[in-house]
């Protein structure tokens, strides 16, 4: 899976704060994401920038969907916490 850029790529983020058993559950969670809607602990996000969230642990894949050619961008990946949404 390509990196679209953003603030920090999912591997530069989950490097610095998640220890490697997270990184690779962050890893797989977001290749899931190639069989688009098929996913799990997905939800559709309203009042957000992001579209969409997948849960992995205690951490958030929050990731926008272009359906008609198929984009799923990852726009963060974050430490759930009160400020996360």
């Amino acid at each position: 899976m390509q990196s679209t850029g953003g603030p920090r790529p999912i591997g530069s983020f989950a490097r610095s704060e998640a220890g490697k058993p997270g990184r690779r559950a962050l890893y797989d969670a977001a290749e899931t994401l190639r069989h688009w809607p098929d996913c799990r602990n997905v939800k559709a996000l309203t009042n957000h920038e992001c579209g969409y969230r997948m849960r992995v642990g205690d951490w958030r894949i929050l990731f926008d969907v272009q359906d008609r050619i198929r984009i799923i961008m990852i726009q963060e990946v974050k430490k759930r916490d009160e400020r996360t949404y």
